[in-house]
């Protein structure tokens, strides 16, 4: 669980997303967090303080002088300690607050009062037009200069019938980015290019050749790096995965079309991680009508031409800038030590990570081998977001490294 004893305080201001604060605060407690619920007088008129104190498990805060605090300093008592102060809702009144530094009740005040190293984090929600009025552009633009981060706002319908931007990030996004906010940043300002997930090679309209690749280490190696601060691009085989929050995805079928949009997207960026599971060969005869079975059973003669290799080809791109850096994956099925090394430098990469394909397709958990020019590295049988996060640790040392050489 990724907030496993964090204490945080939410905060809810006035607006209808105050429905969504309560899916929030049942998923922040699900993660293992302590929270703690500081409502302003708006926010109860959305929803009631006695469903928030059930949700978190903790008596919830509306009042500065509230009689409860022996020593009446709630503003002072309740971010003692904490992780974060996570205000969502976060209304265009309350961030008029914040970036004035108002304090005239309990959540404004608290929130001048925290500790020096005390994240505020603020998820917006309001209409459209408030959002894009002047003004409310005036202090967001404050409060991120003060270092306080936005989460969102989202886009979309809203409760006043208007569609557009303003409307608070759906609870699952707004977790996604509380929990990325306590991650090192060691890839801030790197732009990332991410292959995942299987390909297709077409027989016929209905019919094709793939693999058992889920896509799941490479999702994960994009929510891992877009954790780290990295500006991350994913371009997708078939998968039924949620793009991780915050990555721009591609989606692609076959092994050319992967090439394709690689290669239209590597110049300038930074890293460049091979993670997908990329058919060696394709259908040369590939029937444009679907295949009809035969008189007498027989089997229709299908004749198959080698796919472009993308690492390599990546890989020798770099001879000519420096950039990016490659990482590559191998998936074997046996002599993984033997096999990985060889493939790393065969392939003309500083990094490759390995794996065997029949204990990692599908599943949630894997073990891995990252191969350098120094030998290899065993990262032990974990989930695999916690892999990924090894992983780009593990770039974001190289690039730093690197950087001191040149």
């Amino acid at each position: 669980m990724d907030l496993q004893g964090k204490k945080i305080v939410l905060g809810l201001s006035g607006g209808v997303a105050c429905y969504k604060a309560a899916e929030l605060c049942r998923a922040l407690i699900k993660q293992g967090a302590q929270v703690h619920v500081v409502m302003t007088e708006a926010a109860t008129h959305f929803i009631g303080a006695v469903t928030m104190q059930a949700l978190s498990g903790n008596p919830v805060w509306l009042d500065q002088w509230d009689a409860r605090m022996a020593n009446n300093m709630a503003h002072i008592d309740l971010t003692r300690g904490a992780d974060a102060i996570l205000i969502a809702p976060c209304s265009a009144d309350f961030m008029r607050k914040l970036a004035h530094g108002a304090c005239d009740d309990l959540l404004s005040t608290l929130c001048v009062a925290r500790p020096h190293g005390v994240p505020l984090l603020v998820a917006p929600a309001m209409n459209v037009e408030m959002w894009q009025n002047a003004a409310t552009q005036r202090n967001a633009a404050t409060l991120r200069a003060d270092g306080i981060q936005l989460f969102g706002p989202g886009a979309g319908e809203q409760a006043c019938g208007e569609t557009g931007l303003g409307r608070m990030l759906e609870p699952e996004q707004i977790l996604d980015e509380l929990v990325a906010s306590f991650q090192h940043k060691i890839l801030a300002g790197k732009r990332v290019l991410i292959t995942a997930g299987p390909t297709f090679e077409a027989i016929d309209p209905v019919r094709g050749i793939t693999n058992l690749s889920s896509g799941k280490m490479g999702y994960a190696i994009a929510r891992a790096a877009r954790e780290a601060g990295a500006e991350v691009t994913l371009v997708s085989g078939p998968t039924a995965l949620p793009t991780p929050f915050g990555v721009r995805r591609i989606d692609v079928l076959s092994a050319q079309q992967m090439m394709d949009a690689v290669m239209a997207g590597v110049e300038g960026q930074h890293v460049f991680i091979g993670v997908a599971a990329v058919a060696d060969w394709r259908v040369a005869n590939a029937s444009e009508q679907k295949l009809k079975k035969q008189e007498g059973g027989a089997a229709p003669a299908l004749e198959f031409v080698q796919n472009p290799d993308i690492l390599a080809t990546v890989a020798a791109t770099t001879s000519l800038s420096g950039w990016p850096y490659c990482v590559g994956f191998a998936a074997e099925s046996e002599n993984l030590v033997e096999y990985g090394a060889a493939k790393r430098e065969r392939k003309g990469i500083p990094l490759l990570v390995g794996n065997i394909g029949h204990h990692t397709f599908g599943q949630d958990e894997n073990s891995i081998v990252l191969f350098d020019e120094s030998g290899h590295t065993v990262l032990p049988r974990a989930d695999k977001l916690t892999l990924a996060r090894q992983l780009v640790s593990e770039i974001g040392k190289r690039l730093e490294a690197r950087s001191l050489l040149t």
